[in-house]
């Protein structure tokens, strides 16, 4: 691996030009791609096996034209102070408003309030549903646009008017200002860890490169594949990471190998070698990790899981081939390790009276040897720290945002309140119970049956009576709960009429099902908890044999294993502390607490475990780098965080001001990602990777290299510590003509 990475590496440096074509012309070609393509199609958010999807399909095929999961619009009208709903005038606005809506030209049907008891009981509130027949993702903007006008009418008229639904989406927030925030930050790292704007800029001029291509891509492809808006989201947010993280790694191991005085050529080559088999390992893990996502079954996970991998894999090579070739235009401009530019002033390691440059221990190796002196006392205060922090997750609740977790500026999160108040939270999530009555002898009576056990239940305020399909074997029923739609007691409900089907199937043969966006809801929660241990068993399963490969030992990736579960149990634990319970959330812009995303554990499963394992292959690498070389067990620790603590650190920060950057956005959903994605690298990087790791490997000694000899000779020996690059040395270094004869001509 390493010989043939230096080679291509010295590859890139003198073929430079052809290198960096051959990646504009890449750039342009998935540009135009991107903007030549068709705009996406249907990219409906659906659970295959799911019972609510299997009750979704079975509307679409028993009431053709009613747009089972086509977008939906409540518009919620307050009669103003002192007056009523049922006020002569504002009934007039109101039916005018209906009118309107009704022209619409994706309407399939507008309810009027006055018919279908749609107003509160104190006459101050009222609303109307609006059915379109193309999906959220596929309604026309104009159709958006025409509810705005329409309520901005009924608004001039003396109304409140709000309105909430699946058809409307939450106005961007501050995301595209907070990633340029997270990429200034960026910069200003690689500024100071690599000491010149020239240097700094190639990471960050790479992974906007790579990012272009991966997302032009995808958008390319989005029509074709049915790729939705946020399929593009998480490739982006790990992309940009990823690639100035490798970019990072390798330009910081150049400077590395002209510090020790080689040439231009040959220390992008060694870089490239060393330094670049850590990147290829550590992206592999990364791409496992977001490639598993397909084992959920969810099809959204598994395009956003795909395009992320795709982009992963761009930015590995690109940090391969265009790294060095951008070292080889940028010249001197790039300086050794031991030097710094004009931007921080210059630098070097001081001469000794013998002539050579004698190094002091930086910050890492002085760390690196207060752990390996008290291993213990580390090990013990960075594991029952985390652990501490753990514990709010003993405490996790489920669920997806709905509009009452919008802020309160927006229409969706004020109309959701006035529902509250006017009919109580459940009106927020209505259920709707699917009667397939096909093989039933009596569909009436069982559909009364239904009914009937229903209305029996608790949390239930309201159920309306049955609504039959054209050929009178299907019914839908709708179910009012008492309690909101992310709470436990609605879970039970759906959970109880489920239970309560079961019993009206053995009397009548009919089936029965919950659906609604609610129960959808819950299902993806119960589908994700259900597919959390599987695929973690998976994906770290897989990891733990590349590790074994890489490092040549057990112990080193059981504990890597086991460091990062601490990391992402302890940012799960940090992610319930702020956004269920509300601690500290108006700092980052927590306006209402509630379940935790059901996306939430396995997300962050798979993509910090790609992460964490970069910081862990690029750390503990170079460690084994300097054991295989001859060092102690202690001082290869010493020897690993002398060379790498300072870049992994970079890295790890550079990553969390990427994804720092979403915590501005006002999607809530976004928000969450951000934070967890961000405080899960901190723990990881700062605590189990700069501390528990050491403080572990100093504890084991020799024992954290064992490998049994027969899985020695059994694995792959990929030489990511350059081994064959050292040994190459050794031939340059013998005299070709020291065996040769002098010869008379």
């Amino acid at each position: 691996m390493a010989t043939f990475l230096y080679k291509l590496g010295r590859f890139s440096f003198r073929r430079r030009h052809f290198v960096a074509l051959i990646w504009i012309a890449l750039l342009t070609l998935a540009g135009v791609g991107a903007a030549s393509a068709p705009a996406a199609g249907s990219s409906s958010f659906s659970i295959p096996g799911v019972e609510a999807q299997k009750a979704f399909d079975l509307l679409e095929q028993r009431f053709p034209g009613s747009s089972a999961d086509g977008a939906t619009a409540r518009v919620v009208f307050k009669a103003p102070d002192g007056e009523k709903m049922t006020d002569a005038a504002n009934k007039a606005t109101v039916a005018k408003t209906v009118k309107e809506l009704g022209d619409g030209s994706e309407v399939v049907s507008v309810s009027d309030p006055y018919t279908t008891n749609a107003v509160s009981k104190d006459g101050t509130v009222a609303y109307t549903s609006v059915k379109f027949e193309a999906k959220s993702q596929e309604l026309k903007d104009s159709s958006k646009e025409a509810l705005e006008t329409t309520a901005d009418k009924a608004r001039d008229a003396g109304l409140t008017v709000e309105m909430g639904g699946d058809a409307l989406q939450a106005q961007a927030g501050q995301e595209a200002l907070g990633e340029i925030i997270g990429l200034a930050l960026a910069a200003i790292v690689l500024v100071v860890t690599l000491g010149s704007l020239v240097a700094a800029g190639l990471p960050l001029l790479t992974a906007i490169i790579g990012v272009g291509i991966g997302v032009s891509t995808i958008t390319a492809l989005a029509s074709a594949l049915d790729l939705g808006d946020t399929t593009s989201t998480l490739a982006l947010m790990i992309g940009l990471a990823v690639g100035i993280d490798y970019a990072l790694f390798i330009v910081s191991r150049y400077r590395t190998e002209l510090a020790e005085g080689r040439d231009r050529e040959e220390a992008v080559g060694r870089a490239a070698g060393t330094a670049g088999s850590a990147v290829v390992f550590a992206g592999l893990t990364v791409v496992i990790a977001l490639a598993g996502l397909s084992v959920v079954g969810v099809p959204m996970l598994t395009k956003m899981g795909l395009a992320a991998a795709g982009t992963v894999v761009v930015a590995v090579l690109i940090a391969l081939t265009m790294i060095p070739a951008l070292l080889g235009y940028a010249g001197r401009k790039v300086r050794p390790a031991d030097q710094k530019g004009k931007l921080l002033g210059r630098r070097k390691a001081k001469q000794s009276a013998d002539g050579p440059a004698v190094a002091k221990p930086n910050m890492g190796a002085r760390w690196a040897s207060f752990v390996v002196r008290r291993p213990v006392a580390v090990l013990l205060f960075g594991v029952l720290g985390l652990g501490a922090i753990a514990l709010p997750a003993t405490q996790l609740e489920l669920g997806l945002p709905d509009d009452g977790s919008q802020p309160t500026s927006t229409t969706q999160r004020r109309a959701y309140d006035l529902l509250s108040e006017g009919f109580g939270p459940g009106f927020n999530g209505p259920l709707m119970v699917v009667v397939d009555a096909k093989d039933s002898a009596d569909p009436e009576a069982a559909a009364t049956a239904v009914t009937d056990e229903v209305k029996g239940l608790d949390d239930v305020v309201t159920v309306t009576p049955a609504t039959f399909n054209k050929a009178g074997d299907t019914a839908m029923i709708t179910v009012i709960p008492e309690s909101k739609p992310s709470s436990a007691q609605t879970e039970d409900l759906v959970h109880a009429i489920r239970d309560a089907g079961t019993g009206v199937t053995a009397d009548t043969d009919a089936n029965v099902l919950v659906t609604g966006t609610t129960a959808m809801n819950i299902d993806f929660s119960q589908k994700l908890t259900d597919a959390l241990i599987p695929y973690l068993g998976l994906v770290v399963g897989l990891a733990f044999l590349l590790l074994i490969v890489v490092f040549r030992s057990i112990l080193v990736p059981l504990k890597a294993a086991l460091g990062f579960l601490l990391s992402v149990l302890a940012a799960l634990g940090a992610v319930v502390a702020v956004f269920q319970w509300g601690w500290l959330a108006s700092l980052i812009g927590v306006e209402e607490t509630g379940p935790i995303m059901s996306m939430m554990p396995i997300f962050m499963v798979g993509v910090v475990f790609g992460l964490a394992m970069d910081y862990e292959v690029f750390l503990v690498t170079r460690m084994r780098e300097a054991y295989v070389h001859g060092e102690s067990p202690s001082q290869a620790v010493v020897t690993g965080f002398k060379y790498s603590a300072r870049v992994v650190a970079a890295a790890a920060v550079i990553m969390m001001a990427v994804f720092a950057g979403f915590i501005g956005s006002s999607e809530s959903m976004i928000k969450m990602i951000g934070f967890g994605l961000a405080i899960a690298v901190f723990f990881d990087a700062f605590v189990v990777r700069m501390a528990i790791v050491p403080a572990v490997l100093a504890l084991l000694g020799r024992k954290a290299w064992w490998l049994p000899k027969w899985l020695d000779r059994a694995l792959p020996n990929v030489d990511v510590e350059g081994e064959g690059l050292r040994a190459s040395d050794g031939a340059k270094d013998t005299d070709p003509d020291e065996d040769r004869e002098l010869v008379r001509v």
